[in-house]
């Protein structure tokens, strides 16, 4: 069984060899979409874990709106974190159960794809440290970025799978599943040319 194995997959593994030598930026890029990928699972499994969890203590009740920018098309004020109190079901915002469901699944993701596109896709061998900071303040901006772009689009998601289609709690863990899958996009792409930046590798490390 096992020279079986090896036969299938000794060319797949020369197949690859073969690919990245003539496409090293395709393939890389590739690696990338593809951890990408697996960190976008783990969260769309965790948030919805998390969201569950807080939404059992008083931390749904707690209002957290900040960061206030103009107005909404109806007069109300527009927050960049916008979760105010109460539960979905009932007209509410998720409260600071919602937001720390959210920011903690995405930070756990993130740790790990450091890790992960550091060593596996860029093969990095750069000042880890120095990665490490430009990723966290790159983070903190794509965070506040991705937070501003919800406020035009998560109230309408809910607002159309739980009312709209008439979905109740199946719709509102259907619109969790889509704005994290939204917001996961807008990190895929822009963290990209980034990381070509900050993982970079050093030819007298190298050497």
């Amino acid at each position: 069984m096992s020279s079986e194995i090896n036969k299938t997959t000794v060319p797949k593994l020369k197949f690859w060899a073969n690919f990245k030598e003539k496409h090293p930026n395709l393939a890389q890029f590739l690696v990338f979409f593809l951890l990408s990928n697996g960190v976008t699972v783990l969260q769309l499994v965790l948030m919805p874990v998390l969201r569950g969890l807080f939404e059992q203590t008083s931390l749904i009740n707690i209002n957290f709106q900040i960061l206030q920018f103009g107005q909404n098309f109806d007069g109300s004020s527009y927050f960049v974190f916008d979760y105010g109190a109460g539960p979905l079901s009932a007209g509410g915002g998720g409260g600071l159960a919602y937001f720390l469901a959210v920011q903690i699944a995405i930070g756990v993701a993130q740790i790990i794809n450091f890790f992960a596109q550091r060593s596996i896709t860029f093969k990095s061998n750069s000042n880890i440290w120095k990665a490490a900071m430009w990723y966290v303040i790159a983070y903190f901006v794509i965070t506040i970025g991705a937070a501003a772009a919800q406020g035009f689009y998560k109230a309408p998601i809910y607002n159309l799978l739980m009312n709209t289609w008439g979905m109740g709690s199946f719709g509102e863990t259907m619109a969790d599943m889509v704005t994290m899958i939204i917001n996961s996009a807008i990190s895929f792409w822009v963290f990209y040319p980034i990381f070509k930046v900050i993982f970079k590798q050093e030819p007298d490390k190298q050497a």
